[in-house]
């Protein structure tokens, strides 16, 4: 009789924590957005900490984690935005793997840069997929945030012995510039909306989700926005995440993992893939910037291919070391030989 799976439990979770991978693509034509994890590198980044040929499914926490614990032993990947976590009260470094036990609590609490932190499980979750992943599609009623006391299925860690393991993610978290790749509509703007769209410096608006993030102008003064552009009797045609959608009033949108298949707002352009993380990882405070990319063509060529990215990840990986001074169980190391904390036979 085979063992029983391993569980994650989790316990008071902030709000819209999910269970997300890198989507269903190719189903744009039924009306499905790809939809999966808002930072996906945070999930390459995951692999390569954990030994792991690809990514999995993992807990998307935005701007807050929660309580949990394994009913096995498994190593946990944190990545993404960073944010509080300890492990029974030991501080833990984000943008590692560390070895968590049953038994013990690990505790994450709010971003402390950025807006969306990752936990990833090194057999990843195995919850029902669904058209080839276990990612929930909120916009699609596909699935639904995790509650109080779920209890996740982990797969088996394929390497359990590997230790405790660091990596410097990819700087993203806290805003900057972001490419803006030319579309369908771009031309339609013209030269001076173009230059003020760029010349702008934006924040995350309170009308953001997984379909799109509200972009608010922080440079500009009273009076309407200098790139509006009416939609007049633009047909609707398909759209996809990363687009620029410019709304009525002016209002810029990005497109998210969960956005509509097709839209009739003009778009001022779709941001460069490798940059729409950057997007997604800014929090409330911080300001992006737009630079035009004419060359579409050539800013596609410089994409990374997947297999690449994950090599490269792998190369920055380096054994996490503790520092002795917030080591609280020190004395229970044998640091010099014949010197230990003095209870020995009592255990």
């Amino acid at each position: 009789m085979s063992a029983p799976a391993a569980q994650l439990i989790l316990r008071a979770p902030g709000p819209a924590l999910t269970v997300q991978d890198l989507g269903r693509p190719g189903y744009g034509a039924q009306g499905l957005s790809r939809g999966g994890a808002f930072d996906p590198l945070a999930l390459w980044e995951a692999a390569a900490l954990l030994g792991l040929p690809a990514p999995v499914a993992a807990v998307e926490m935005p701007g807050l984690g929660a309580r949990f614990e394994v009913t096995a032993p498994l190593r946990l990947a944190l990545t993404g935005a960073p944010m509080q976590a300890e492990l029974d009260g030991r501080p833990l470094a984000w943008h590692a793997a560390h070895p968590v036990r049953p038994g013990e609590v690990l505790r994450i609490g709010g971003a402390t840069g950025g807006a969306v932190g990752y936990l990833t499980p090194a057999g990843g979750l195995e919850t029902p997929a669904l058209l080839g992943s276990r990612a929930t599609h909120l916009a699609a009623g596909i699935g639904a945030p995790l509650d109080d006391g779920a209890r996740l299925p982990v797969g088996p860690d394929p390497d359990p012995a590997r230790p405790a393991c660091t990596l410097r993610p990819a700087p993203r978290f806290g805003g900057g510039t972001l490419r803006l790749l030319p579309g369908p509509q771009t031309d339609q703007f013209g030269p001076e909306r173009l230059e003020a769209f760029c010349a702008a410096r934006f924040a995350r608006g309170p009308r953001s989700n997984r379909q799109a993030l509200q972009l608010l102008d922080r440079s500009q003064g009273a009076g309407p926005p200098l790139w509006h552009l009416a939609a007049g009797a633009m047909a609707s045609e398909p759209i996809q995440a990363g687009d620029v959608q410019i709304t009525g009033d002016g209002t810029p949108y990005v497109l998210g993992p969960e956005c509509q298949t097709i839209g009739g707002y003009p778009r001022i352009g779709s941001l460069h893939p490798e940059d729409l993380p950057r997007l997604m990882q800014a929090g409330p405070g911080d300001l992006v910037q737009f630079t035009l990319c004419p060359d579409a063509a050539q800013a596609a060529r410089v994409l990374v291919a997947p297999d690449t990215l994950l090599q490269r990840l792998r190369q920055g990986v380096t054994p996490l070391l503790r520092d002795p001074a917030k080591m609280t169980d020190l004395l229970s190391y044998q640091l010099i030989s014949g010197v230990t904390a003095g209870d020995d036979l009592d255990r």
